[in-house]
């Protein structure tokens, strides 16, 4: 389930909540009863390591360009090409 953070507009109160998605959001504040507004926070969500923007887009040449240039019809900058 989500993680969600919410901040109350009368007391300054931060508190995170885990949610589903399909659960209503926080309105009021547990502390003071105050009304509370969502916060958009950053995500633990990262790419590392090679992976499908590495193969074959990261070398400024275009797989159009490459392909008129090949005698085949995959260019050789394609990930198709490349992982076959």
């Amino acid at each position: 389930m989500p993680l969600y953070e919410y901040q109350c507009e009368e007391c300054g109160l931060n508190f995170e909540v885990r949610q589903k998605f399909t659960d209503a959001p926080i309105k009021v504040c547990g502390r003071c009863g105050g009304a509370v507004k969502k916060q958009i926070s950053q995500t633990a969500f990262t790419l590392k390591g090679g992976g499908w923007y590495d193969q074959g887009y990261t070398h400024g040449e275009s797989c159009h360009s490459s392909a008129s240039k090949a005698s085949s019809s995959a260019c050789a900058s394609c990930p198709k090409a490349v992982n076959s």
